[in-house]
């Protein structure tokens, strides 16, 4: 008997990655496409850490990409390529508003809470808005409780998981699992765990992308 495959798409990506929330526009231009040829995906979301090393309280996000980049120019001048890319699919982001690099391992938690309660995507985008445009700090607990909240996803939920270790070990294994997979870079998406591109690649490549990929797919398991 032949194992039947879910029409999914898993997206490994992590919160405070610019080229996720602009991934996320383009797939949401390509979904209706697909839709268009009978194709309905749903969509999975799942943990990668930039900076795996990030201590639980963050970094300043000034002497952190200095660092990583090698001068305050050089952050600046990919914060604005990042900027221009994103107006073009109507996202407004304001980078100069963030002050923390955080540790991502609270928001990875977050959005998988949110995975068990069918909220995950309204939860994914409000942690993305509230990073990329509004500037607020990922790494706190009170304020992700905030933001998951206002997106739908239960009060007293939240509340449990953060009073407790829920959600760590999946999050650090499914981290872990991307690495020994050979990811490397985010957005990567995935179809029937295929990696199928990495990138916030144009939505009707997407689309041209998905819609093989679940023909190959589909056609292995009948």
């Amino acid at each position: 008997m032949s194992a039947t495959i879910a029409p999914r798409i898993d997206i490994i990506s992590d919160a405070i990655c610019p080229w996720c929330y602009i991934g996320k526009r383009q797939l949401e231009r390509a979904l209706p496409i697909l839709a268009e040829q009978g194709l309905n995906f749903a969509v999975a979301w799942h943990p990668f850490q930039l900076n795996p090393d990030m201590p639980q309280a963050g970094y300043d996000r000034r002497e952190y990409r200095i660092a990583k980049f090698g001068s305050l120019e050089k952050s600046r001048e990919l914060d604005a390529r990042i900027t221009e890319t994103a107006a073009a699919l109507g996202l407004e982001f304001h980078l100069d508003r963030l002050t923390r690099t955080p540790n991502t391992v609270a928001a990875h938690r977050t959005i998988w809470l949110a995975g068990q309660h069918g909220v995950q995507d309204a939860v994914v985008e409000a942690l993305f808005d509230a990073y990329f445009c509004q500037g607020t700090d990922l790494g706190d607990t009170a304020l992700l409780t905030d933001l998951a909240a206002n997106a739908g996803l239960d009060r007293a939920a939240l509340e449990q998981m953060f009073a407790s270790d829920a959600g760590i070990d999946v999050v650090l294994q499914g981290d872990a699992s991307a690495r020994r997979g050979g990811i490397s870079g985010v957005p990567s998406f995935l179809m029937g765990n295929y990696v199928l591109f990495s990138g916030a690649v144009p939505a009707e490549q997407m689309a041209e992308a998905f819609a093989q990929a679940w023909k190959v797919l589909s056609t292995r398991a009948a």
